[in-house]
């Protein structure tokens, strides 16, 4: 298996070569670009020129523990003075289309953090913005690069175990929501900031379902007023299935997350360390029992890094590759429109208790 397994590690590489490398800025200074993208930048030796934010206080404390050497009162005032030539952007949902319209305005390279827009009329106008803008903008779904799903993702592309016939992802979790205050009055909240990675991740291995049918519930005293609790059923042709279970109210102190790719010759499965225990995490596990190779049983495949924050590192990588001619986006803000019509039409069978096709 050892040669089997160097064309997924190969796939899996999180690095960046010193040529593709360009000086970036971020706005937004919050608990994700803290503790994840700039951890990953200072792995990848990527240059953060500059960051803001409108908690100024937040910013300059932000820049002065990751030797940032620049923090801008304003965006305007960023894009007037930066020699920043790739934008992060990293800030709520519903204050992104706003921003992306104009750092693509100004010509800059974006990775814009998920979900890129609120709804689909949105996200239309700020794939306009880029197109107009001529620039490339890409959407910061991290998962794709998150090792042991990318590890899985390869095996499938080369056949390991046949056709894919279902796909599951469940995790039952106690979220720490109060980490997230500016998610505390989203009323659409479990898809749209966590499970979205999921349901982005199955369009990524199985394509566009026909039709989806989707169940949400809250918990009484919860601190959000959105949606912690859904289930979401997908149908695909070929009588292909996938199934979303996301609870995150779990009281029974055993979180787990679990992902599993059943097809006709085999199976894999394996955990997302991270939720175990938000945000410390610890590193995924990955089995393929495989009628092709053959596996002779399970088997494990040995996952080294973490999806916080080395998969941020595939995110920003996928992008500078792309600006340098070198590779193709994983995901793009025109590939990353199908995940928020999938994600409106799951709210829409919310709303209708009825089946959505789309």
């Amino acid at each position: 298996m050892i040669n089997q397994f160097q064309d997924i590690s190969n796939f899996v590489k999180l690095e960046i070569p010193d040529s593709n490398k360009l000086p970036i800025a971020i706005i937004g200074a919050g608990g994700i670009v803290d503790g994840a993208h700039l951890p990953a930048y200072k792995k990848a030796g990527l240059e953060i020129v500059g960051i803001t934010d409108v908690d100024q206080a937040r910013a300059n404390d932000v820049a002065s523990r990751h030797g940032i050497p620049m923090v801008y009162p304003d965006l305007s005032t960023l894009l007037r003075e930066t020699t920043a030539q790739v934008i992060d952007i990293a800030v709520p949902p519903a204050a992104q289309r706003d921003i992306f319209i104009e750092v693509a305005k100004s010509g800059r390279h974006i990775l814009a953090q998920k979900p890129f827009a609120t709804n689909i009329s949105d996200g239309e106008k700020m794939i306009k913005a880029a197109t107009d803008g001529g620039i490339i903008a890409a959407v910061n779904q991290q998962l794709r690069f998150e090792e042991g799903i990318a590890a899985a993702y390869k095996m499938v592309e080369l056949g390991w175990i046949g056709q894919v016939t279902s796909m599951s992802i469940t995790v039952n979790l106690a979220t720490p929501w109060e980490m997230f205050p500016w998610a505390q009055n989203m009323e659409k909240l479990e898809i749209m900031v966590h499970s979205i990675h999921y349901h982005d991740v199955i369009r990524w291995f199985l394509g566009e379902p026909i039709s989806v049918y989707c169940v949400a519930g809250r918990t009484k005293g919860q601190f959000p007023v959105g949606e912690t609790r859904t289930v979401s059923t997908y149908k695909f042709p070929e009588e292909v299935t996938a199934i979303v279970h996301a609870n995150h109210v779990n009281r029974g102190e055993d979180n787990y997350a679990e992902f599993r790719i059943d097809g006709d010759s085999g199976a894999i499965r394996g955990t997302l360390g991270l939720l175990y225990d938000y945000p410390t995490g610890r590193l995924d596990t990955l089995e393929v029992n495989s009628g092709i190779l053959p596996t002779n049983g399970w088997i494990p495949y040995e996952v080294t890094t973490r999806w916080f924050p080395d998969a941020f590192i595939g995110t920003m990588g996928s992008l500078l590759g792309a600006i340098a001619g070198n590779n193709q986006l994983r995901s793009s803000v025109q590939e990353n429109l199908g995940t928020l019509k999938l994600i409106s039409a799951l709210y829409e069978s919310i709303e209708t208790n009825q089946v959505v096709k789309l």
